[in-house]
């Protein structure tokens, strides 16, 4: 796909990256979450003075430190990654990648740093309400810290407020404010964090379920299945309607992936949404590559895909092939085209370096003026990557993963809005203790939110492939200039050590599960 590339380094460093931020992202959304369930268990306590909602603060508290802890490590080598494995990636946008992970790492991570420890030893060292205070600044400081880090994410997919400096070869931002705003920030934040908020309401109740299978601790475990689907319900409904939205802003600034997700190839109006779905494939790829998928044994819903995207039933959805080849009707530049403009751009930064060194000021001068008219960035510039695409079908990503990670992720949001609704309704009556098939619906659904989770973000980084940047710069090229020995070996070492954290966890977790809140009066 992209020339003079060392495709095992970029695999390996691909996969080194994955293995981190999976492994990081499974402690990430519980400590969300967690931390503001902790919050309404605390300011029950401090209002009513009961004892028994201490002692279940104090239990899940102690849940969520183990969790907490190992979750900070796995991060902080995932940032590091950026420097090792992707340097050129660091340095064509660091200027701006950079800066909100520094806001992150000054205002949330330290903001939560501080308060951890008064939340955790300050029991009968403060004041209760300044102990909820502590509280709810951790609680703000990771979701906060959440914030920063999809702001960076959310640029890669949809990069804004910056402009382009030929003499650095670098991208430097332009406005904070619209790096901050970007739609795609917003959208991704609110359905992260609500995933986030869900898959803690699944782990608390489905825990409590266990208490209530062994025939203990039967209060704590119902006062806590309450708080938890309360808050899984309204959680599940903003990740219902968040995930709506960022659907829409897809379709706008990675219309490839809105259509990978949908298996859609000949773009129409009036376009159903896929329920369900069985893609077959046809003839094989055509003599650009692009290898058509069939959908089979499919249930739609008419027109909606086209009432989601743009309002109107009768609205144009661009398929793959449009995005492809182009739609001169519809106005869609093909890639070929794109390729073309981003050869042209990347070729006059070439000829501006040269005559740089060369001392040639009146041609540097000349060929810089181009750099700073916004014409040439709006036209040429923005498809800077695609000088290094080779052929068109090239940008669309694997799309029978991104289609049933994308309809699996769906459907799962669903039935937890259904469970988190019933364990909602079964306490508020009285009868969540009888209802024993239920409690083991609730323990053996645990695993599901992690699993929505990571269906979410396969969407999300597959689905923008080839792309590092959308658009600005591909995944083959960021890589560092190492060998591919050095990251096989840190691959298996991080392998190694994260898989070592997380059975570390689990046993843990487990064993202070077995013990239960009875610790506490002990």
């Amino acid at each position: 796909m992209i020339e003079n590339i060392d495709l095992s380094l970029v695999d390996w460093s691909r996969g080194q990256f994955a293995l981190t931020a999976i492994y990081h992202w499974l402690f990430v959304p519980l400590t969300l979450g967690l931390s503001l369930i902790l919050v309404i268990m605390e300011t029950k306590y401090v209002r009513t003075g009961s004892e028994k909602w201490k002692k279940t603060t104090k239990f899940w508290m102690k849940l969520f430190g183990i969790n907490f802890a190992i979750g900070v490590s796995t991060g902080l080598i995932l940032e590091f990654e950026f420097g090792t494995n992707w340097s050129n990636y660091s340095w064509f946008v660091g200027d701006i990648f950079g800066a909100p992970l520094a806001v992150e790492g000054i205002m949330a991570f330290f903001l939560e740093s501080t308060f951890v420890a008064v939340m955790f030893f300050g029991w009968d060292k403060v004041s209760k309400r300044f102990h909820l205070a502590s509280t709810w600044l951790v609680a703000i400081g990771a979701n906060l810290s959440a914030l920063w880090i999809l702001v960076a994410n959310a640029w890669m997919e949809n990069p804004v407020g910056m402009v382009f400096n030929p003499d650095t070869a670098r991208n430097e931002m332009q406005s904070f404010w619209q790096v901050l705003f970007n739609p795609v920030a917003m959208d991704k934040f609110f359905h992260t964090i609500t995933s986030g908020f869900v898959l803690a309401s699944f782990f608390v109740t489905g825990i409590s379920a266990w208490f209530l299978i062994r025939n203990r601790e039967k209060e704590m475990a119902v006062k806590s299945i309450k708080v938890a689907a309360i808050f899984g319900t309204f959680g599940s409904l903003v990740l219902i309607f968040t995930g709506d939205t960022s659907a829409r802003t897809l379709a706008q600034v990675q219309p490839v992936k809105f259509a990978a997700m949908e298996a859609l190839y000949e773009g129409q109006t009036d376009a159903g949404l896929t329920a369900f779905g069985i893609l077959t494939g046809k003839d094989g790829a055509d003599e650009d590559g692009l290898d058509e998928k069939d959908i089979i044994a499919s249930i739609e819903i008419p027109g909606l895909l086209s009432i989601m995207t743009n309002g109107e039933r009768d609205s144009y959805v661009a398929g793959i092939k449009d995005l492809v080849y182009g739609n001169e009707e519809r106005g869609i530049i093909p890639v070929s085209e794109k390729i073309e403009r981003g050869r042209l751009a990347r070729q006059t930064l070439i000829d501006y370096r040269e005559a740089q060194e060369m001392g040639n000021e009146a041609v540097a001068n000349e060929l810089g003026k181009k750099f700073g008219s916004n014409d040439f960035q709006e036209e040429y510039f923005r498809y800077f990557g695609y000088s290094y695409i080779n052929r068109p079908a090239d940008v669309v990503p694997d799309v029978p993963l991104i289609f049933y990670s994308f309809h699996l992720m769906v459907a799962l949001g669903f039935l937890f809005l259904l469970l988190q609704i019933l364990a909602w309704f079964y306490t508020a009556r009285g009868s969540m203790e009888n209802k024993k098939i239920f409690q083991w619906i609730l323990l053996l659904s645990i695993p599901l939110p992690y699993l929505a989770s990571v269906l979410g973000w396969l969407v999300t980084e597959m689905g923008r492939q080839p792309w590092i940047i959308q658009d600005l710069m591909p995944v083959g090229i960021a890589v560092s200039s190492i060998s591919t020995s050095a990251v096989q070996t840190t691959f298996w070492l991080f392998a190694a050590l994260f898989t070592a954290l997380l059975i570390a966890e689990v046993s843990i977790m487990t064993r202070q599960i077995k013990i239960g809140p009875k610790i506490e009066e002990e």
